[in-house]
């Protein structure tokens, strides 16, 4: 000790030593220390610079470890970004990389405004705008290219919980829990233009069904309801579950919804005769979002869970179905038999969100903990972990925006991959290549 403290140094270390142990409640160890360290005479006081300085030194030394975890891993995400650059053939950028993945670099902007937590965002097919929703009952319009706030749609007065646009980006759909579901006209400045009444209680979930013609919503008043928009009537009431149900997304094709709840399962429900086809149950809590497996992943699933054959090509839409959990797990079903495939396990809280790579192998999750996880879908693995915000990440989107042609000309416009991340901690984060 001698080579590298000084004997003041040492004094105070030793001093720093046996102001712990009191306060540790070692007072024989205290004892013996005092007479081997020749300080017989000191006694533990607040006043004096020792007191709680292992204790404090040693919360520095966490904090200075988490912080050297999360630079090394940083460091290494960047090191594979750049040699995936340097591979990368001529006239062929990150920006336009299909199989591009985020990382805690790649977060472009940190948008902020809402006044409490962003329950759900959403891309413009078309343009560079996202919406998000919020707790503080405005949905906010922003450019995500440039991370301006362009502005902010009031007219529900509860918490706003989901939002989406239309396919072709001419309306926004939003539901509350103030009971309503409003339609805003994108074009027309986002004019409030319709809203439809109808269900008992908070309305978790709204989206368009193919065609945007009807909307389909799922509420805590245990109902899933069917919306004609021209008229604005609820033309069909399911109830699917036993209590509040969580979210209700549609197939591609439109005939089928897949409902969550709280009452721990999921359905896949057919919408014209509102049966359930399949009933997935399994998880040991709430299930907060489940989505259809999209086609192009299929091929990756039926790999990881060893299925063998030809897949059935006119139910492949629905065949599947993916379902995040408070029980921490993410949860894939053969959504024709009901059965439990594969379980994700990796997340240390509430899973929230799911959304699907454009490529089909991966699915990226978002949860309680903090974190967004990439999941390689053929493997079952957590091929990356990323620090995404200060809070519970409550939501995801991946947006595809198009950019001008590459190379001679010849080729059509490429798509680059977007990302949104929405938190408790008040912000929107954009994740750009």
């Amino acid at each position: 000790m001698s080579a590298s403290l000084s004997e003041r140094q040492q004094d105070d270390l030793h001093k720093a030593i046996l102001d712990y142990l009191s306060s540790a409640g070692f007072e024989h160890t205290f004892v013996e220390f005092k007479k081997e360290a020749n300080l017989a005479d000191f006694q533990p006081d607040l006043g004096q610079k020792s007191n709680g300085l292992l204790v404090k030194k040693w919360t520095s030394v966490i904090r200075m470890q988490k912080k050297i975890l999360d630079l090394e891993t940083r460091l290494q995400e960047a090191l594979h970004d750049n040699a995936t650059a340097a591979v990368l053939p001529a006239g062929f950028s990150r920006r336009n990389n299909p199989d591009w993945l985020p990382t805690a670099s790649s977060s472009r902007h940190t948008l902020t405004g809402h006044r409490d937590a962003v329950n759900a965002v959403a891309f413009h097919p078309v343009y560079s705008a996202l919406v998000s929703a919020s707790d503080d009952a405005t949905l906010k319009v922003w450019d995500w290219e440039t991370g301006e706030l362009e502005r902010t749609l009031k007219g529900h007065t509860k918490r706003v919980t989901d939002c989406e646009f239309d396919s072709k980006g001419k309306s926004l759909v939003s539901a509350s829990y103030d009971l309503f579901i409003k339609l805003w006209n994108v074009e027309n400045d986002y004019q409030n233009f319709a809203t439809l009444r109808g269900h008992e209680h908070s309305v978790s979930s709204a989206r368009f069904l193919p065609g945007d013609d009807r909307i389909v919503s799922s509420s805590r008043d245990q109902s899933v309801r069917i919306w004609e928009i021209a008229t604005t009537h609820c033309v069909k009431v399911i109830r699917p579950h036993s209590d509040w149900v969580r979210c209700a997304i549609p197939s591609l094709d439109g005939k089928y919804v897949v409902t969550c709840s709280m009452d721990h399962t999921a359905h896949v429900v057919e919408i014209n005769s509102g049966t359930t086809k399949a009933e997935l149950r399994g998880h040991d809590n709430v299930v907060e979002a489940a989505v259809f497996v999209p086609k192009a992943s299929v091929p990756a699933l039926r790999e990881l869970t060893g299925q063998k054959g030809p897949a059935i090509t006119d139910t492949i839409s629905v065949a599947h179905v993916v379902t995040a959990s408070r029980d921490k797990t993410i949860k894939i079903w053969d959504a024709i038999r009901g059965q439990c495939l594969h379980t994700l396990v990796g997340h240390d809280d509430w899973v929230r969100a799911l959304v699907f790579h454009p490529n089909g192998k991966y699915l990226l999750s978002s949860s309680d903990d903090h974190t967004i996880r990439i999941w390689e879908l053929k493997t079952g693995r957590c091929i990356r972990k990323i620090e995404a915000h200060e809070r519970f990440v409550a939501c995801l989107a991946w947006g595809r925006q198009a950019l001008s042609s590459a190379g001679d000309g010849n080729e059509g416009p490429t798509l680059m991959n977007v990302i949104a991340s929405g938190s408790s901690d008040q912000t929107v984060k954009v994740w750009i290549p």
